[in-house]
C-alpha cells in the first residue's frame, strides 16, 4: 500500500487492513488489475480478522475469465464483483447478449455483478452505455463518472444532452467509484483551489445518484461507495515523479463528504416522513 506524497511508507497487507478498519471504513476492494489472484487470496484471513466487507474489481475479457472471479467472490463472501469488461462489441445488440450471459452466470453462482463505467471497457462510451442499459434492464452499474468526463472532455456546466445521459447512468447506479476528474485530467487533487468547481459538480452528481438509489432500494440493499484514488499514472506527479497530494488523506476527506451527504439525505427523508404523518395522519417511517 502506497498512499502518495507525504504518506505512510509502504505497508503490509495486515497493516493496510488495520489502517482501513481504524479509519472507519466498512470494507476493502480487491483490485485484480493490480494484483493476481494468488496474492489476493492471501488477504482472505484479514477480511475475517478485521471484519471488513469485500468487493472485487475484476477485468475479464471473456466468460472463461469471469468464472474463477465468481468462485473467488463466493469464497470471500464479496458484496459484489465490479466488472470492467475488457471487450467492446461493435454493436449494442452484441454487447447486450454478452452482458445478459454474464449476468445469468453470476446469478447461478449467487454473486452480484455490477458493470463499471470505465474507459477501454464495454461501458467505454457514454451514449453507447445508455443504449446498452435500455437493452438490458437488469444491468447494474458501478458508476465512475471521471471516465466520461475525460472521454468526452465535458465542460462546466455539462451540456443538456450530456447531462441527460449522465442522469440515465445515475438512475441505474448501484455503486459508485469516488474520483474527481476534469475534462483534461482523470484524477484531481481534492483540495487545490482550481479544482473546486469540479469537486462541487461531482458532489452534485453523487447526491443525485444517492437520491435515485434510495427511492428504489429495499431495506436489505447496500450502496457501495469506493474512495478509489489510484496511484500514478492516474495520480498527477511533479518533475521528480512525486505525487502532488496524499491519496490516503484525500480518501478520508472524500469519505467524510460522502458520510455527511448520506446523513443529510437520511435526515431529510425522516423530516419529510414526519411532516407527511402530521399532515395526513398516516404512519410513515424513513430509514
Amino acid at each position: 500500500m502506497d498512499a502518495g506524497r507525504g504518506s505512510h511508507p509502504p505497508v503490509t497487507h495486515e497493516q493496510a487492513f488495520e489502517m482501513v478498519r481504524d479509519a472507519g471504513y466498512d470494507g476493502i476492494a480487491i483490485n485484480l488489475g493490480a494484483a493476481d489472484t494468488e496474492t489476493a487470496y492471501k488477504t482472505l484471513p484479514y477480511f475475517r480478522q478485521y471484519e471488513l466487507g469485500c468487493v472485487i474489481n475484476a477485468f475479464p475479457a471473456s466468460m472463461e475469465d469471469m468464472l474463477p472471479v465468481l468462485q473467488m467472490a463466493r469464497e470471500f463472501n464479496a458484496v459484489a464483483v465490479n466488472i470492467i469488461a475488457q471487450v467492446i462489441p461493435s454493436s449494442v445488440d452484441e454487447a447486450s447478449l454478452m452482458v445478459q450471459d454474464w449476468i445469468e452466470e453470476a446469478e447461478k453462482e449467487e454473486v452480484i455483478i455490477e458493470f463499471e463505467t470505465h474507459r477501454n471497457s464495454v461501458t467505454n462510451d457514454l451514449n453507447y452505455t445508455t443504449q446498452l442499459l435500455e437493452a438490458v434492464p437488469e444491468m447494474r452499474l458501478s458508476v465512475d463518472l471521471s471516465h466520461y468526463v475525460v472521454d468526452r472532455e465535458l465542460s462546466l456546466p455539462p451540456g443538456k444532452e450530456e447531462q441527460e445521459m449522465i442522469d440515465t447512468i445515475l438512475r441505474r447506479a448501484d455503486a459508485f467509484q469516488g474520483r474527481v476528474a476534469s475534462a483534461q485530467q482523470i484524477q484531481l487533487q481534492l483540495e487545490f483551489p482550481q479544482h473546486q468547481q469540479w469537486v462541487v459538480q461531482f458532489l452534485d452528481w453523487w447526491e443525485a445518484g444517492f437520491r435515485s438509489w434510495r427511492k428504489r432500494a429495499s431495506e436489505s440493499d447496500t450502496l457501495i461507495f469506493q474512495t478509489e484514488l489510484a496511484p500514478p499514472e492516474y495520480a498527477m506527479t511533479d518533475a521528480e515523479g512525486m505525487e502532488m497530494s496524499n491519496r490516503w488523506e484525500e480518501s478520508l476527506i472524500m469519505k467524510g463528504w460522502v458520510e455527511d451527504l448520506w446523513a443529510r439525505l437520511v435526515k431529510e427523508e425522516a423530516e419529510q416522513a414526519v411532516q407527511k404523518k402530521e399532515t395526513t395522519g398516516e404512519t410513515v417511517s424513513a430509514t
